[in-house]
């Protein structure tokens, strides 16, 4: 994964270990007080999201540990692979779409941000400036072509 996708686990991981864990515990804390825990909604919605919490941040953990962590801003090159920027443009509506190849955990596609095992990102590993891709989406076959590769964006 990139340095900033690296990051932003990291900071999850914290907000939910400093702060949304102790939000929980004081609405156990609450809902406790209340009285009886049988037919207490506040405090099983509390405990449920906990729980979820919980698996949250062993799930972020578990990714953290085993994470290799790619500088992009030091790569180069003129074919595409991981950390790439590319600019792509669909052959049938000529529209302009740039999107960067990051791993799984940070992939965003409304930001551009597409995971390195995705159908495009694996259409698109080894091609250059030029080159046009045809990649199986749900909606049908589409065409790109490469116009423009770039690293360290």
């Amino acid at each position: 994964m990139t340095v900033r996708g690296f990051a932003a686990l990291e900071a999850e991981l914290k907000h939910r270990q400093q702060v949304e864990r102790q939000r929980i515990i004081q609405a156990i804390s609450e809902a406790r007080a209340l009285g009886d825990l049988s037919e207490n909604a506040e405090y099983h919605a509390a405990k449920e999201a906990q729980s979820h919490n919980e698996g949250r941040v062993m799930e972020l953990e578990s990714m953290i540990a085993r994470a290799e962590v790619i500088d992009v801003t030091k790569l180069s090159g003129t074919k595409i692979k991981f950390g790439a920027t590319v600019k792509l443009v669909d052959e049938d509506t000529e529209e302009e779409k740039t999107y960067q190849l990051v791993g799984e955990p940070e992939a965003d596609v409304r930001s551009g941000l597409v995971s390195i095992t995705s159908p495009i990102a694996r259409a698109l590993i080894g091609k250059g400036v030029g080159d046009t891709v045809e990649v199986t989406t749900p909606g049908g076959g589409k065409s790109y072509e490469v116009v423009a590769v770039q690293y360290g964006v």
